[in-house]
């Protein structure tokens, strides 16, 4: 069965049929930023979420796992601030989470526990409740269903970030078709091992919790966990899909449906655009780098290579001062911790092949120059020793890195 998925032109979480959403300045940052966010469904949801790994996980995560696991098939909705993380606030942040959600429910209809809540900011402060209160009225009686009102709520979540990130599409397969859209922030403490920071998607397909669950996993392992920009987990990160099951479909109700392997694809092109934005935004960014690893036992040994490589401070600044430095490279792929022979190794950068067993091999300065200027630059990996495959993105390594979070605070 063919599958169609066309691209949204003007992307936004409202532009799915019964979803509304608002961004408001309620004070939370500087005066007349944008700093709150509510994407509300007008009927009831199927909802999905993970969270970060993080030991110190912030006040709304705590609450959103409780949330989800409570009520998986009727979440109406998400409220999200920026300009504070609730992070690391102790038991009073727990509570203002909780309030966050019951002053939705209030509002907007429903039980606390059908609305998630996310904070993002600086950790470990607590939230100013009055504004954030006040904002979630403001947002409440300011909802849209159209493209503007979805684009304030994708630039009222932003930190850090210079541009926000939308993206949707449109699945078709065999006459049945459904809409998934998502927003996203994140530019700096980007290295995730569930998701990354801050993801809401929604859509009007029909599924049921535990199809939408295995679907939601398995684009963030394939998008969202194969990213990084700094190497540093935030205490905050959530990825949540809501489907309100407004199109005319047959429910998913398992995966083995073949409207569930449409239903992934789209929700996979979805999250993998997003996290290419989110890396393409990446603090102090100059470059987007995509590190494909070839010939391993097994993809999970690929993607640590991949990750090993991704992660080095010397191999993003060799990037950024482009300097063709492949012995960055394959140091870094040697302490990656996965068993390999040097003498089968080679690299690529772009189309010039740096490496071929294990030594220097078309070491071009001019031409590897000319790739280094570009503003996206591949590399490929290949360690000759197997089928499996992974492919990370990441940035490169500036000075406006340093003097943004040097100063992030002030």
């Amino acid at each position: 069965m063919a599958v169609s998925i066309r691209a949204l032109s003007d992307p936004a979480v409202t532009l799915v049929p019964g979803f509304e959403a608002a961004g408001v300045a309620a004070g939370i940052k500087q005066a007349g930023k944008l700093d709150l966010a509510v994407v509300r469904s007008l009927t009831p949801c199927t909802g999905a979420a993970v969270f970060t790994t993080n030991l110190f996980k912030a006040a709304p995560v705590i609450y959103d796992q409780q949330a989800i696991l409570a009520n998986p098939s009727g979440k109406r909705g998400v409220v999200i601030n920026s300009g504070c993380a609730n992070a690391c606030t102790g038991q009073q942040g727990l509570e203002d989470a909780q309030a966050m959600a019951a002053a939705a429910a209030h509002l907007l209809g429903g039980e606390a526990q059908d609305y998630m809540v996310m904070s993002t900011g600086v950790i470990g402060q607590p939230l100013p409740m009055a504004q954030v209160l006040e904002g979630i009225r403001q947002a409440a009686g300011s909802l849209g269903d159209d493209a503007e009102a979805g684009h304030r709520a994708a630039r009222a979540i932003m930190t850090t970030d210079t541009v926000p990130k939308e993206v949707g599409v449109v699945v078709d397969m065999d006459g049945v078709r459904f809409t998934i859209a998502g927003m996203a922030k994140g530019a700096g403490m980007i290295s995730p091992n569930m998701a990354t920071l801050l993801v809401t998607l929604t859509s009007d397909a029909r599924i049921a919790p535990i199809p939408a669950r295995a679907a939601l996993l398995h684009a963030v392992g394939e998008s969202l966990n194969m990213i990084t920009v700094d190497g540093d987990m935030s205490t905050n990160d959530t990825a949540v899909l809501l489907a309100n099951g407004t199109a005319l479909m047959p429910e998913i109700t398992d995966t083995e449906s073949p409207l569930y392997a449409a239903f992934c694809e789209g929700l996979e092109a979805v999250t993998v655009a997003l996290a290419r934005a989110l890396v393409m935004d990446g603090e102090g960014a100059t470059r987007f780098v995509e590190i494909r690893v070839t010939g391993v036992e097994d993809a999970a040994a690929a993607k640590q290579v991949a990750m090993s490589v991704a992660k080095s401070s010397l191999v993003k600044t060799a990037i950024y001062g482009q300097d063709a430095n492949w012995g960055r490279i394959v140091c870094a792929v040697g302490y990656a911790g996965v068993p390999l022979d040097p003498a089968r190794v080679r690299v690529w950068l772009g189309d010039l092949e740096l490496v071929r067993d294990g030594g220097p091999y078309q070491v071009d300065e001019e031409r590897a120059s000319q790739i280094l200027a570009q503003r996206e630059i591949p590399i490929h990996i290949d360690l000759g020793q197997g089928e499996a495959s992974a492919t990370v993105w990441t940035s490169d390594l500036s000075h406006a890195y340093v003097d943004i979070n040097a100063h992030y605070r002030t």
